[in-house]
């Protein structure tokens, strides 16, 4: 997963015990709900979808029915969480619990929800719950992502298997780009560069599933394999390969 760097606060976070749990909690808010999950009394009577479901949990905590609440999370949070130690960090973190409530009782906008697929092949897909079921975003139309780091590499992997040098072309900076043409990097890579870089598309395919990606600004570095890294530079719109 993409980590941004950024300059440390200058307030640091206090760490006592109480924030560690308050931090677990939201946590458990933001990644344990259960779409369409039942809980018993009232906290499940609603929860037929995201929204019900995430109104149901919120209302579950602001009226403290932590059981119900707790029943609305999956089985993942579950397991990281027991019934008991829920409710120990619900009742020693009173106020925080009273905002985040608030706050998904009262959104600022409709709630998205998604979810991420990923292929064999490092290749992700993105779907989008709408209404009553999911649906394919409309992302999965562009075969040659360079939204994100991640997605940049399995595009130019895809790419480069398929022989769509003209595709290879947008992964070149700017900088690198004048007077270079697709035929010309066709030539390279399938003459004298052809073993290396073959050998460079079958580590970074075999990898992608869980590369390390790093991002500052405009660029970002992407580690992979037994030590190798790759530079990208994010610009007009896309992210593209500097350096090898």
């Amino acid at each position: 997963m993409a980590r941004s760097l950024s300059a440390p606060s200058d307030a640091p976070l206090p760490t006592t015990a109480p924030r560690r749990a308050a931090v677990a909690l939201a946590v458990s808010i933001a990644l344990g709900l259960t779409l369409g999950g039942g809980a018993g009394c009232g906290a499940g009577a609603g929860a037929g979808g995201p929204r019900e479901a995430l109104r149901s949990y919120a209302l579950a905590l602001r009226e403290g029915r932590t059981a119900d609440a707790y029943a609305l999370l999956s089985a993942e949070a579950k397991g990281r969480v027991s019934l008991p130690e829920f409710q120990r960090m619900v009742a020693e973190n009173g106020r925080e619990i009273e905002d985040i409530s608030a706050g998904l009782l009262a959104p600022a906008e409709v709630p998205k929800v998604t979810a991420t697929l990923t292929a064999p092949d490092g290749a992700k897909l993105l779907l989008v719950y709408e209404g009553d079921g999911w649906r394919v975003d409309g992302s999965a139309l562009d075969l040659y992502s360079q939204e994100s780091p991640e997605a940049a590499l399995a595009s130019f992997v895809r790419a480069f298997n398929n022989k769509r040098y003209d595709v290879l072309l947008r992964f070149v900076p700017e900088a690198k780009r004048e007077g270079l043409t697709a035929e010309q990097l066709q030539r390279a890579w399938e003459g004298e560069q052809k073993q290396q870089i073959e050998q460079l598309t079958q580590a970074l395919q075999a990898s992608l599933p869980n590369v390390r990606v790093e991002v500052l600004g405009t660029r970002a570095t992407v580690a992979y394999g037994a030590g190798g890294t790759v530079e990208l530079v994010h610009e007009l719109g896309a992210w593209r390969i500097e350096d090898f």
